[in-house]
């Protein structure tokens, strides 16, 4: 299994960012893929997830109306749109894989990636 995240960076609050995760090694649909975040010093912050079998999402209450998760089936890549940023969303973004698709997530997964760091500063 792998997952590649791209996107991150450095943007000012208000502003936007998209983060991608191509994917590979595993039947795309048996799987929910998600996002969590965790800044320094801090736990794990599931943000996102989609279901692959539905397209189903999933949203945590501190990024609904902002955040928007989607799924290229044909390309295998996951990708969250960020609007809105806030500092507090400053933090080293992961896609993962969970069975699971939906508020409990995070706590069944299976893999994630190296991650990719986003920070939100003026």
């Amino acid at each position: 299994v792998q997952l590649v995240e791209s996107g991150g960076g450095l943007v000012q609050p208000g502003g936007s960012l998209r983060l991608s995760c191509a994917t590979s090694g595993f039947t795309f649909d048996e799987y929910a893929v998600g996002w969590f975040r965790q800044a320094p010093g801090k736990e794990r912050d599931g943000v996102s997830c989609i279901s692959n079998l539905d397209f189903a999402t999933y949203y945590a209450d501190s990024v609904k109306g902002r955040f928007t998760i989607s799924s290229d089936i044909a390309k295998r890549t996951v990708y969250l749109q960020m609007h809105s940023l806030k500092p507090e969303d400053t933090a080293v973004y992961y896609c993962a894989l969970s069975p699971i698709y939906g508020e409990t997530w995070m706590k069944h997964l299976s893999f994630w990636g190296q991650g990719t760091p986003v920070t939100v500063s003026s």
